[in-house]
């Protein structure tokens, strides 16, 4: 199997609040609509998966307040609900539904809350390693660690920000007192020490907080008509994002499925990552198929 790239259809929605970019990869009918969404990241971020998929219509979108998805009433922070709210709207606008989901990281805290307000609109949702503390035994500490990344960006800008998140993000276990401290020095991760002044990062100003505390009514989840699937990395052990994931799953009774790669296995070189995209996209076929 071989990503093969397809002619995009580029479209506005405006919605309460923002006006939202997406994008359309048709393909022949009869296939449910597969969307792939991420949230802070984009629809660039998903080329190379989208090409494994030639026998769908494939959409992919910029979040609001990111990429070429703009706010339009100011707001400084975005919620899992609003995502939800702009996800339901962009189903809507390709048809209705129900839609095929596979949704990744914050795009997967979204996916799991429209499920939860319109459940009929999705038949599948892969959740691929759901950023949510709310279920993890060690929760108040890594709530902790989370604002203490928030309060290196607001204190230093981007540079203390990402060094302290990507600290976070790659430790194994359970989060440790050591990580809510002083953030390293960016410039060992090859980022910016000097202060731009901008506080508006799609991640760690507007979404970050507010994703990764969300909670989720887990009984409608259970009861919904959308057959949920939570996804890990086989690469990604023990590290915040597949252990949030792993919570989830556990909430609702269910054993995560794993994935080739780690967080971002189903990358081909998108920003610079290199995941396994042709053997995710496999495990991802399967599961959608019903035969994993």
């Amino acid at each position: 199997m071989t990503s093969t790239p397809t002619e995009l259809d580029t479209r506005t929605l405006e919605v309460a609040g923002a006006v939202l970019t997406y994008d359309v990869r048709p393909g022949p009918d009869g296939a449910p609509v597969l969307l792939l969404v991420g949230s802070p990241m984009g629809a660039e971020g998903f080329g190379t998966l989208a090409g494994y998929f030639p026998d769908r219509t494939v959409v992919t979108y910029d979040v609001r307040g990111a990429g070429r998805s703009r706010r339009t009433d100011g707001a400084p922070t975005n919620t899992p609900e609003e995502h939800a709210g702009d996800l339901s709207a962009v189903i809507d606008a390709v048809g209705g539904g129900p839609v095929d989901l596979f949704a990744t990281s914050g795009g997967a805290i979204n996916a799991l809350t429209l499920v939860v307000r319109r459940p009929g609109q999705v038949r599948t949702l892969v959740a691929h390693e759901p950023p949510s503390l709310r279920y993890l035994p060690d929760a108040e500490e890594a709530s902790a660690a989370t604002h203490a990344v928030a309060e290196a960006y607001r204190q230093g800008g981007r540079g203390p920000g990402m060094a302290a998140f990507i600290r976070l993000v790659g430790h194994r276990g359970p989060v440790t007192a050591e990580l809510a401290g002083p953030a390293p020095d960016p410039a060992v991760f090859g980022l910016p020490t000097e202060d731009d002044g901008a506080r508006d990062d799609a991640l760690l100003a507007q979404n970050m907080l507010s994703s990764t505390h969300a909670e989720f009514d887990v009984a409608a989840l259970r009861a919904a008509p959308t057959r949920v699937v939570i996804a890990v990395g086989e690469a990604s052990e023990g590290q915040l994002a597949r252990r949030g994931g792993e919570g989830v799953a556990a909430a609702l009774g269910t054993t995560p499925v794993l994935f080739p790669g780690d967080h971002g296995g189903f990358m081909g070189g998108e920003f610079g990552q290199a995941g396994e995209p042709e053997a995710f996209a496999a495990r991802l076929r399967s599961v959608l198929d019903g035969t994993a």
